[in-house]
């Protein structure tokens, strides 16, 4: 059985998670998609892998999955493990900006102490429809200055469903057939 267990902001992390658990249960793998902050005396050792997903806000992933990830990090290390880093500056090819997601992922793997078996970084998208005023005015912003187009009160979406598929169907092919069955 494959655990999907994920952290969301505004919920494109959600959707992300979403589109792995049917995916692969698509392909015939039991699978049991989880908010970590439902996790709580969650048992990992009935798990054959772990796809963690979290998103990147202001310089860092979400609390819940920090704590989640320190707390079932021995758990963590006995499984095959995939974590999705979702962000918005994983849409682009900014050098600084790729800089920048290292950078965060080497302090969320530092303060949890967990390294995943892989990562992949995926991008996000501006989701108006759950911001508040002052979190559109300055998202608006950071668009601008990327110089991408957004539309008042319209979500965009960067995700490439597309190659997180296929990325999804390469990590699962490598498990092996223990964590096949429902």
């Amino acid at each position: 059985m494959i655990l999907i267990a994920y952290a969301t902001t505004d919920g494109q992390t959600r959707k992300i998670a979403r589109f792995a658990a049917d995916r692969l249960a698509g392909q015939g793998h039991a699978v049991e998609l989880l908010n970590v902050e439902d996790a709580e005396g969650l048992e990992l050792a009935r798990f054959d892998a772990a796809i963690l997903a979290g998103s990147l806000h202001a310089g860092g992933y979400q609390k819940a999955l920090r704590q989640f990830v320190t707390g079932a990090k021995p758990a963590l290390d006995a499984l095959p493990t995939l974590f999705l880093a979702v962000s918005l500056s994983a849409a682009g090819n900014d050098p600084d900006d790729w800089k920048g997601l290292r950078a965060c992922l080497d302090e969320f793997q530092e303060d949890t102490g967990w390294t995943p078996g892989r990562t992949e970084h995926v991008a996000g998208a501006f989701r108006f429809s759950e911001y508040d005023f002052f979190r559109a005015w300055a998202m608006r912003r950071i668009a601008d200055q990327k110089g991408q187009p957004v539309e008042a009160g319209k979500d965009k979406e960067y995700t490439d469903w597309a190659a997180l598929g296929k990325m999804l169907d390469g990590w699962v092919s490598g498990l092996g057939p223990r964590v096949k069955g429902a």
